[in-house]
């Protein structure tokens, strides 16, 4: 009897996670790009991204939500100002120090010590902080409530250990930003979002997940509570998939957004 051939070197069963990188680059999805953690996403893999996009965006925009689009680099005062938020992301962020390079005299290139920034700035990691102060600008009144924001961008966290597509130190996402008048208003929207990943999750990836509220270890830096959809991968770990944060008012009252309520008092 002839032995069964298979297309890869490795199977699936002997060593998930190295099957799993086998796929991705026989599938001619994406490569290693020379940058620990980044990679050259080829035209297969991203024209997955594309067909996935497209179709959250309709599910966003049904929703009401409108798109626009956040600096790439944050000071870092404006995490300074939220400690919590800081501290849960501040081992993984990126630091930009200097605009400009010059010649070391050895054929290289160095920062130069005369175009040191004033201020460091922050590769985004996340966008609370940048469209908090955006937002302190935008609402005056309850009348300019809720607004409801979405972005698509990239985003980059020092990871440690990282794996394309499953964990990068820069990968492509989007974000929604919303606020509301009141708690309750705050908490509805924050569930609508994870039935949103959930739909597109089982309904247009034909992925099913576990949907649920994350334990406090584990909620997003600064929420009051976290909420996701969880996929069970092939070798039975769990990949969180999507989240969905309710954030309360420390955001808010770091980035100093109030309104005036329907009688005249200031609430944050």
């Amino acid at each position: 009897m002839t032995a069964i051939r298979h297309a890869l070197p490795i199977k699936r069963e002997d060593d998930f996670a190295q099957w799993y990188q086998e796929v991705v680059s026989a599938a001619d999805m994406a490569e290693e790009s020379g940058v620990r953690g980044c990679m050259v996403i080829k035209p297969w893999g991203f024209g997955i991204w594309e067909r996935m996009q497209a179709l959250m965006d309709r599910r966003i925009k049904a929703a009401g939500v409108q798109n626009a689009y956040f600096p790439l680099f944050i000071p870092l005062a404006n995490f300074v100002r939220e400690a919590a938020h800081v501290e849960g992301f501040a081992k993984e962020m990126a630091v930009v120090t200097h605009h400009r390079l010059i010649a070391d005299g050895k054929g290289g290139l160095i920062p130069d010590p005369e175009a040191k920034l004033e201020e460091p700035l922050i590769v985004r990691p996340t966008s609370e902080t940048i469209i908090g102060d955006a937002m302190s600008r935008w609402i005056q009144s309850w009348r300019d409530l809720p607004l409801l924001l979405n972005q698509w961008a990239n985003v980059v966290r020092w990871e440690m250990r990282t794996r394309m597509f499953l964990r990068t130190s820069e990968f492509l996402w989007q974000e929604g930003h919303t606020a509301h008048e009141t708690r309750d208003d705050a908490m509805a929207e924050t569930l609508r979002a994870l039935e949103m990943y959930r739909a597109f999750a089982e309904e247009d990836a034909a992925i099913p997940v576990i949907v649920g509220e994350k334990p406090a270890n584990e909620r997003f830096p600064g929420a009051e509570a976290t909420f996701s959809i969880e996929a069970m991968m092939q070798d039975g770990k769990a990949l969180q998939a999507g989240t969905s944060h309710y954030l309360g008012t420390s955001f808010a009252e770091a980035a100093n957004i109030r309104f005036q309520d329907h009688e005249g008092a200031q609430q944050c």
